[in-house]
């Protein structure tokens, strides 16, 4: 019996919308066993200058709920390498914006020396959770 695949897809996933769903199950295509690790409010505010509207409790409930996902996790640490210190998976799954870009080069060298796959799934250009945050703050202003 052949050891099941192990994915890793790390995302903030704040205001869950069709996009991560999207994202989530192109990402179980991938693996066998879907690891879902959803950063902690620190970590996305260090990474994107913000933090979450919804709390990361909330967050780790609503992706662990997805039938895709076999496991969600909190990911508190700065590499995404740390997180296979932890895990052991066999792929981990980033959009595509983070091909051929600085960030998303170094994440394929650093896996590529443990052995692990990269593997990049289609961005969802039509929604986003800064899209929508923008659009929140919009109707909240008056505009």
């Amino acid at each position: 019996m052949t050891k099941p695949l192990v994915g890793y897809l790390p995302g903030v996933f704040d205001m869950f919308h069709i996009g991560h769903l999207n994202v989530l199950r192109n990402a179980r295509l991938s693996c066998d066993y879907l690891i879902a690790g959803v950063v902690s409010d620190e970590r996305s505010l260090t990474a994107k200058g913000k933090t979450p509207v919804v709390p990361l409790i909330e967050r780790l409930e609503i992706v662990q709920s997805i039938r895709y996902v076999d496991e969600a996790v909190v990911e508190d640490v700065p590499e995404k390498l740390q997180m296979w210190e932890r895990l052991k998976f066999d792929v981990i799954i980033k959009g595509d914006d983070w091909r051929g870009t600085d960030k998303g080069r170094k994440l394929e060298a650093d896996f590529a020396s443990v052995g692990v796959q990269v593997v990049y799934l289609p961005y969802t250009m039509v929604t986003s959770s800064t899209m929508l945050r923008q659009a929140l703050h919009s109707r909240l202003a008056g505009e």
